[in-house]
């Protein structure tokens, strides 16, 4: 025998429900992705860092071969580090478009049909 999904529960129909955790899994797996570019954010920016010191060391020594591949790997470390900032504000963003997506669906079913929220 078929489930009904429409069927009324104790706060909602069955298919809010669904909705809910599907949303709270997705929310989650957004989280441990933020988690994981945090990280990798972090990485970069010592990466550049790091990157910006050798060649301030290179131009102290007056080496300028190494000047020139050093200025080039600390802007390509720059460019990197700007692609996982993009992707870290994407996740947020994400982040907070699912909260308010959770947060709607909560708040829908309690409202009542013909009724403004002036009510």
């Amino acid at each position: 025998m078929a489930s009904d999904l429409r069927r009324r529960t104790a706060h909602g129909s069955a298919v809010h429900a669904a909705e809910f955790i599907v949303s709270s899994a997705r929310l989650g797996e957004l989280h441990e992705c933020s988690a994981l570019l945090r990280r990798t954010r972090m990485r970069a920016a010592e990466i550049v860092d790091e990157a910006r010191t050798l060649l301030a060391e290179a131009e102290r020594q007056g080496h300028p071969g190494r000047v020139r591949a050093l200025r080039e790997q600390l802007e390509q470390a720059r460019r990197s580090y700007a692609k996982v900032l993009d992707a870290y504000v994407t996740i947020c963003g994400k982040i907070a478009d699912e909260r308010q997506a959770i947060m709607r669906a909560q708040v829908e079913p309690d409202r009542r049909p013909g009724l403004s929220g002036a009510a």
